[in-house]
């Protein structure tokens, strides 16, 4: 079916842009585009869920959802350590 389409400037551009990015025609980035965009709008079709991953650098046998026991293990070392000094420091009196 041949149709006549007005485009905004910056549809223009995101069409062009992805002309070029996938190497191919007008009238097959123009349709991608409009299957997408509508298979996305129809009736029961749930938008796609993408993960987002981002690496936490954490050390081999850290797990990240116990991260606070990390902290528990911490504080109670810290705790230890000062009253190590300041029994240290009652037994010198």
């Amino acid at each position: 079916m041949r149709t006549t389409v007005t485009l905004d400037a910056d549809t223009e551009r995101l069409l062009r842009s992805a002309m070029r990015a996938r190497n191919v025609g007008f009238k097959t980035a123009l349709n991608d585009a409009i299957r997408r965009g509508l298979r996305e709008h129809a009736a029961g079709a749930e938008p796609r869920f993408a993960v987002r991953a981002k690496a936490m650098h954490m050390r081999a046998g850290v797990d990240p959802s116990r991260i606070q026991d990390v902290d528990t293990v911490l504080e109670v070392e810290a705790f230890r350590a000062v009253t190590a000094r300041l029994d240290g420091e009652q037994t010198r009196r």
